[in-house]
């Protein structure tokens, strides 16, 4: 098993370009079997859960090549409504197939998706869309079972702004019969590069990025050619380990209206921030003032971004909390920074953070992609050496992310925990 190894308190400076979104790509690999034709995606981010997504899309027959951060695919050549168990079961954004594949067959078998647990991600809301769509849709052993012979265009109203279910009726309804209209839409970007990923493919979309999207179906969607935009998490994290180390980054080839929320919650703590048109940096010659933070759907503070900010607020100068609204078991973090040192204390479904001289490198575990983020950001602003393992949550979302981090300056490396090497000791032995 590998570990990062973090040696921390350097100050990260420099300039860096982020990778392509990991959930933008795994948003457009979902639609692919919507796709008769070939397509050319630019821009992929090399990253584990994007090699488990393009695995499964094979399972069904689709053609799937990759060079670099280009993936070539084949739509025309799908063969199967039923992808493999195997294939499914290790990334949640599987479910998502669900509707395109009962566009494409008129029929589906899907097995219940895993992936990264932070709490229940009820799909209700995609059920519900699906139905009024003209699909019937049961669980049997284990399985979404789906039949839709008459797909035709729907009226659905969302109870929550879902990126999840407006991306997956979006998807769905591209080849459904007549207009389907989707108000409450969520309005994250994501949204906004699948809808235009599918335009490009032949599909007729309008008002992504508002909430309310109206999609008239087609007949067959060609193919054509995207470019997957600039990861906004990855962007967001590494603004945010500047701020922990008192460094100085810019992160280039974004979008700084993307990063709006998170600036703005900077900027409360009397982080410097400055922007240009493609790209955002964060300046922290201090250690930031405590903060209060909510969790909400875009364009609010994201989901995604909490766990990192936390690592940065226990840091902070002042007591913070964060309130996580989303996903109620987004807090595997908490008692691996508390072991660096750190004072966090979960109150329902709100995160209470005071201050502490410094935090101290410890071994620690991570529990989820982001919740690793922000054991990594804890290690780069530590005292000491930082061991975290079950690293392969951080590979499904940060493409080489020592690499870049060394970039920086940062003083990490991955390592063989069957090499030898002296184990430091935890923050609680000193």
């Amino acid at each position: 098993m590998e570990v990062l190894k973090i040696r921390g308190g350097t100050p990260l400076n420099g300039e860096i370009e982020v990778a392509g979104s990991k959930n933008a790509a795994l948003a457009l690999f979902s639609a692919t079997p919507l796709i008769d034709g070939p397509i050319t995606l630019q821009n992929v981010p090399e990253i584990s859960d994007a090699d488990i997504k393009l695995g499964l899309l094979r399972s069904l027959g689709i053609e799937a090549t990759r060079d670099g951060t280009t993936v070539y695919l084949d739509g025309s050549t799908i063969k199967s409504c039923q992808p493999e168990d195997t294939s499914v079961r290790p990334i949640r954004t599987s479910f998502y197939l669900l509707g395109p594949l009962l566009a494409r067959f008129g029929k589906a078998v899907l097995p219940a998706p895993g992936g990264c647990k932070i709490g229940a991600r009820p799909v209700d809301f995609h059920l519900k869309g699906l139905g009024l769509m003209g699909a019937e849709i049961e669980m049997t052993g284990g399985c979404y079972v789906g039949s839709a012979p008459d797909l035709h265009g729907a009226e659905i109203y969302l109870d929550y702004p879902s990126a999840g279910a407006t991306q997956h009726m979006m998807c769905t309804a591209t080849l459904a019969d007549g207009i389907t209209t989707i108000q409450n839409a969520a309005m994250e970007p994501e949204v906004v590069s699948l809808a235009g990923f599918l335009n490009a493919m032949g599909a007729r979309i309008e008002g992504a990025g508002s909430s309310t999207i109206t999609i008239t179906g087609v007949k067959r969607l060609p193919g054509g050619e995207y470019r997957v935009p600039a990861d906004r998490m990855q962007a967001g994290t590494y603004l945010l380990a500047a701020a922990a180390t008192q460094g100085s980054v810019a992160v280039t080839g974004i979008l700084p209206q993307d990063q709006t929320a998170l600036v703005q919650k900077l900027k409360d703590a009397e982080v410097e921030t400055t922007q240009g048109h493609d790209w955002v940096r964060v300046t922290a010659n201090a250690r930031p003032k405590g903060i209060r933070v909510k969790t909400m759907p875009h364009p609010g503070f994201p989901t995604d971004l909490q766990q990192p900010l936390a690592a940065v607020l226990a840091t902070a100068s002042s007591p913070s909390w964060i309130r996580e609204t989303i996903y109620e078991s987004r807090i595997g973090h908490i008692q691996e920074l508390n072991r660096m040192g750190a004072d966090l204390r979960l109150q329902g479904e709100t995160t209470f953070i005071e201050p502490v001289p410094k935090l101290k490198g410890a071994r620690v575990e991570a529990s989820d992609l982001r919740a690793g983020a922000a054991l990594v950001i804890a290690a780069l602003a530590a005292e000491g050496e930082t061991q975290i393992t079950n690293i392969h949550f951080i590979d499904r979302g940060y493409a080489r992310l020592e690499e870049t981090l060394r970039s920086l300056g940062a003083d990490i490396e991955r390592v063989d925990i069957e090499a030898p090497y002296k184990t430091p000791q935890s923050s609680t032995d000193s």
